[in-house]
């Protein structure tokens, strides 16, 4: 199936057109006008993403990198670690789904228009665990099991390095569409504190009215310190606070028993969290270093439901006489631990590690009831949890080699990587998710409204193992031309092995203008959460509840209906691009192209009412419909990023820092899977909705512009984000609306009240943009006001307040 959207065939092509016309005005620059190293580049652009090379800096690498400072996070309102990244980097989306239960507080990112879970995070250049949550609802990365990027805080990181190009050859599963490798604060001594004091005021447009809202009250407080280890080692500790408020961008519910009021509380969860890191180094000898680090997050998240009203069938007017909304409250605890070694070994740079990660997630349904216990129902109900912990040892050793080549030395690497994972799924309270003493009224719901509790039979607790070899070869042939080659081999204990490599070049036509490609192939290992999750779960399905059991691919109700056992995701990466600099400005333009084999989703509900042969295999279990994770979507995914930037220094109007980036990103399902059921007919296992949602879930065209400005004690920042429209669809084109083109507008002033105190009042998204609403006759029950694809959500204005300390 192709895209709606206008294909780009020729984006590679226009890329390398673009660079050669740029390469004839970067060319003309004579030797003695040509930038010198320490006006093109500095301490903070040097990267150690997506090369093994030493001092390398992000204008000379072989692949695109950001780079992205702490002081550029938390020049932002929002202080979720996640959203002030998608901010910064045009490729990356954070959308807030709401009423989509887990994922309404464990948040996916998509690099690139691709899945959540098809990129790497690193945490120091060390594999970061994944959290529990496996997103099953139908938000864009369905089907997927990613990092939380929001269990970090913003004040314990130095830096963020992201890398665009596929690198599973060089760091292992999950690299297809890049790397985003977070890096700790390292700091012997100083350090600084923070409170930020916001909400929204926003004027809310729906299809059935307007009204005035102030809500989503967020305070988040950090401080960091460096401490002296010694006289040669450092100790960085960091925490943070945050409290914030809900949201509510619901419609005005249509219902009778509703009384034109809004009912529904559709908008970001109610969330109170703390963190603290530490991150260590201490030198043990002349050639021997110990490091260290250690995480833990608790966060407390509540989100709501769909509102059951007084005439709702399942209500029980003794416990609720005007109807109740269920609240899903999600307790997530994550922790990270990490030690190891490096230094010189046999002339080697040697590098050993252990890192263990975890995170659990526990559910408790509030404000509810189980409507087959009548008025004897509790209210609050323990609906089970979710685990999943990670321990990776890795060796890495690196050399350089004196070969005789006029670009320098050769540098090797090679290293292993071994891994264990775990996975475990804990039932809730029984009646969380049982039939009470009138459940043989099947009218009535068995279960928790709103999340049904794990049942004894979802129960698991499963792991497997990995073990990684790799080789990654930096070849500087002459001054101008680099090439690199990696190769990777896994073995898992689960599904067997898989190879990858890489090829990379770059050829520096001048000391301004360089061209650089590479070529990759790339793979996924499918998660234990999908290979082994399971629930039985109220889903939403044209307006009304099924009660939806979701089963292992292994299971046999799942092979009758047409699953068999995962097999790893498979990908090509294709990168072409320049790179232009010319004293205090610098341009970088890369195309790519990524072909997606075998990608693992969550199929279509197969309901009973599809056969009764297909009843018959249901209704012994007591759900409605079933669904499972497969493979066999293909895709294609091919765009272009380009990222310029000037510096300005003057020395009566101020510092300016000029900043323009955009993605032009494409996706097309290529081929969707086809159903190896006994059945006969044949159910469909990946309809419309679930290819439009990747084709056309995130936005195709993302621009960003702006404009940093200081002198003196005097600060501010301007930002302008364009986002092309994106399609929420639905089941059949009557069913589809879409976000509109938008552009939002951020506005942040500073001034430094003493060398040490500063002041900051912002406001983000200045002029109240919103997606276009839902559509009322798309909206019967007046949930869902606005399209929660919306990359850059739907709550409106917000202004902020911050105040800083530094020491």
């Amino acid at each position: 199936m192709t895209s709606r959207f206008p294909r780009r065939p020729a984006l590679l092509a226009a890329a390398s057109g673009a660079a050669l016309m740029i390469a004839g005005a970067a060319s003309a620059q004579t030797a003695p006008d040509a930038p010198a190293p320490d006006e093109i580049t500095s301490v903070d652009d040097i990267v150690v993403t997506g090369t093994r090379a030493p001092a390398r800096s992000r204008l000379d690498t072989l692949a695109p990198v950001d780079v992205v400072t702490a002081e550029t996070l938390q020049n932002r309102g929002t202080t979720e670690f996640a959203a002030a990244l998608a901010q910064t980097v045009p490729s990356l989306t954070f959308q807030r789904p709401a009423a989509n239960d887990g994922t309404d507080s464990i948040r996916p990112a998509t690099l690139r228009g691709l899945s959540p879970d098809q990129t790497l995070v690193l945490l120091n250049g060390t594999r970061r665990h994944a959290s529990a949550l496996v997103n099953v609802n139908g938000t864009v990365g369905r089907g997927s099991a990613a990092v939380d990027l929001n269990a970090i805080p913003s004040t314990a990181l130095d830096r963020v390095e992201v890398l665009r190009d596929g690198a599973s050859a060089q760091y292992g599963s999950d690299a297809i569409a890049g790397v985003i490798n977070l890096r700790l604060k390292e700091a012997r001594e100083g350090g600084g504190a923070s409170v930020t004091y916001g909400q929204y005021f926003t004027d809310v447009e729906t299809a059935r009215g307007k009204r005035d809202e102030e809500d989503g009250r967020a305070v988040t407080a950090s401080a960091w310190q460096g401490f002296g280890l010694g006289s040669d080692g450092f100790l960085t500790l960091s925490a943070e606070y945050s409290d914030r408020d809900p949201t509510n961008r619901s419609d005005f519910d249509p219902r009778p028993a509703a009384n034109g009021a809004v009912t529904a509380r559709f908008g970001d969860p109610k969330v109170e969290q703390w963190t603290v890191f530490a991150n260590a180094g201490k030198p043990l000898s002349a050639d021997w270093e110990a490091y260290g680090w250690a995480g833990y997050q608790e966060r407390d998240s509540t989100s709501a439901a769909f509102p059951r009203l007084s005439d709702n069938p399942n209500n029980v007017p003794a416990i609720y006489p005007n109807g109740f909304l269920p609240k899903i409250a999600i307790n997530s605890q994550d922790v990270s631990t990490a030690g190891g070694l490096r230094g010189t070994l046999a002339g080697w740079d040697a590098d050993f590690s252990l890192v263990y990660g975890r995170n659990a997630l526990d559910f408790r349904t509030e404000d509810s009831l189980n409507a087959t216990y009548g008025a004897a129902s509790p209210t609050s109900f323990d609906s089970g949890g979710l685990t999943y912990d990670q321990l990776v040892f890795g060796a890495d050793f690196t050399r350089q080699f004196e070969v005789g080549l006029d670009g320098g030395p050769l540098n090797f690497a090679w290293g292993l990587e071994a891994r264990k994972e775990n996975y475990q799924i804990d039932a809730g309270q029984p009646e969380s998710w049982n039939r009470g003493p009138l459940g043989s009224n099947t009218a009535l719901a068995g279960g928790a409204q709103g999340f049904v509790g794990f049942q004894p039979s979802n129960a698991v607790d499963e792991d497997r193992d990995a073990v990684a070899l790799y080789a990654d070869v930096e070849i500087p042939l002459t001054e101008k031309l680099t090439v690199e080659g990696a190769l990777r081999v896994e073995d898992y204990s689960d599904f067997g092995d898989a190879q990858t490599g890489k090829l990379a070049a770059r050829y520096d036509f001048t000391p301004s203008f360089a061209l650089r490609g590479s070529v990759s192939t790339g793979f996924r290992a499918p998660s234990l959460q999908q290979s082994f999750f399971t629930s039985t779960s109220s889903v939403v399905q044209n307006g009304g509840f099924v009660e939806t059991g979701t089963f292992p691919a292994t299971s046999e109700v799942a092979s009758v209906l047409g699953a068999r056992p995962l097999k790893p995701e498979t990908s090509t990466n294709y990168t072409l691009g320049a790179v232009i600099r010319l004293g205090a400005f610098d341009l970088t333009v890369d195309a790519y192209r990524i072909e997606i084999e075998d990608q693992i989703v969550l199929s279509e509900l197969i309901n009973r009412s599809f056969s009764p042969q297909v009843a018959g295999l249901l209704d012994p279990l007591g759900v409605q419909a079933a669904r499972f994770f497969l493979n066999g979507v293909a895709t294609e995914t091919q765009g272009i990023d380009v990222v310029g930037r000037y510096r300005l220094r003057t020395d009566t109007a101020g510092d300016w820092d000029f900043t323009v980036a955009a993605n032009v990103n494409d996706v097309s399902v290529t081929r969707a899977p086809t159903s190896s059921s006994v059945l006969n007919p044949v159910p469909t296992l990946f309809a419309r909705q679930r290819i439009l949602t990747i084709e056309e879930g995130t936005p195709d065209t993302k621009v960003s512009a702006s404009a940093d400005w200081s002198q003196g004690r005097w600060g501010a920042t301007a930002r302008a984000t364009y986002y092309a429209s994106v399609l929420q669809p639905g089941s059949v084109p009557a069913n589809d609306y879409s976000t509109g083109d938008k552009t939002t507008i951020d506005l942040e002033g500073r001034f430094q009240l003493t060398d040490r105190v500063g002041l900051a009042i912002g406001v983000e998204n200045v002029f109240d943009e919103y997606p276009d609403f839902v559509p009322a006759n798309l909206n019967n029950n007046g949930v869902l006001g606005f399209p929660y694809y919306s990359p850059f959500g739907f709550n409106g204005r917000y202004g902020y307040a911050r105040v800083s300390v530094r020491w």
